[in-house]
């Protein structure tokens, strides 16, 4: 993957990561970035599995809604962990 793409996925999960935060209440600008590249992975696993399609043409709001849920899913579950 070309550096274009690394700095794509890290700012798809910095917003994603953000917008969860703002919806389950979070921390700082690293806690972010980490929840929202980890939700990214997982919220792409879950909408492929269920096969959930939202419909959307826009690829890049499509990965960031993916990241976010992703993000949120992956904060709760580290909630209930900890």
């Amino acid at each position: 993957m070309a550096a274009q793409g690394w700095v794509v996925f890290l700012l798809i999960g910095l917003v994603a990561g953000f917008l969860a935060s703002l919806i389950v209440g979070g921390g700082g600008l690293i806690s972010c970035l980490v929840s929202g590249v980890i939700g990214a992975f997982v919220g792409g696993f879950l909408f492929h599995y269920f096969g959930i399609s939202l419909g959307i043409e826009n690829a890049l709001v499509v990965e960031i809604i993916h990241a976010t849920v992703g993000a949120i899913v992956v904060v709760l579950l580290a909630r209930l962990i900890v």
